[in-house]
């Protein structure tokens, strides 16, 4: 298999970090970009404005979905993503973590403090051209999934959120639990 035609075929990431008031709400919501179209990540690929458009276009004609993992381990769903859309910024995506998933329930308290704050794309490329410097222009993307991950690639699109009740009630128990831990070790 030549190079271009093993480019077309083999499963690719791209990352995003989530934002400052990273948190969830709403029961484990999570909402923002996952890809913003015109940015250049670490590697040098700018994905362009309508890049996903065909590939959301058949997910939906097929009733399909673009999964969320953890970690871009298929074998680690964690959520549901409820709404992935193009919009004139990039990719947002909104969705929900699955409590009763035990990955959900860990990146949801990783997000609520502060330790997961990257969100990364799982794709094909269909199309691409290069740039005179050789950076890849990504014009169709066949998207597979989007995952929660520890270190993203694009630091500019972003994922925010309001923190819900739950997650302070957590906190909260796990600030009483930690504390009666030292207690105990004092004693």
């Amino acid at each position: 298999m030549s190079g271009r035609e093993n480019e077309m075929t083999e499963l690719e990431t791209k990352f995003a970090r989530f934002g400052d008031s990273v948190a969830v709400k709403d029961g484990h919501v999570i909402a923002g970009y996952a890809s913003l179209f015109g940015a250049a990540d670490q590697s040098g690929d700018t994905v362009l404005a309508g890049a996903y458009s065909a590939s959301l276009k058949a997910l939906k004609d097929s009733g399909r979905q673009v999964k969320m993992l953890w970690q871009h381990d298929p074998s680690q769903p964690i959520g549901i993503w409820d709404e992935v859309r193009e919009d004139n910024k990039g990719l947002w995506v909104k969705g929900r973590l699955l409590d009763s998933v035990a990955k959900g329930r860990e990146a949801a308290a990783l997000i609520a403090a502060g330790a997961l704050d990257g969100l990364s794309i799982g794709y094909r490329t269909k199309r691409a051209s290069k740039t005179t410097k050789g950076q890849r222009l990504l014009q169709e993307l066949e998207l597979w999934e989007v995952s929660l991950v520890t270190f993203p690639m694009l630091p500019s699109a972003r994922l925010t959120a309001k923190e819900d009740t739950s997650l302070e009630i957590l906190r909260e128990m796990a600030t009483l639990l930690s504390d009666a831990s030292r207690q105990m070790v004092q004693t």
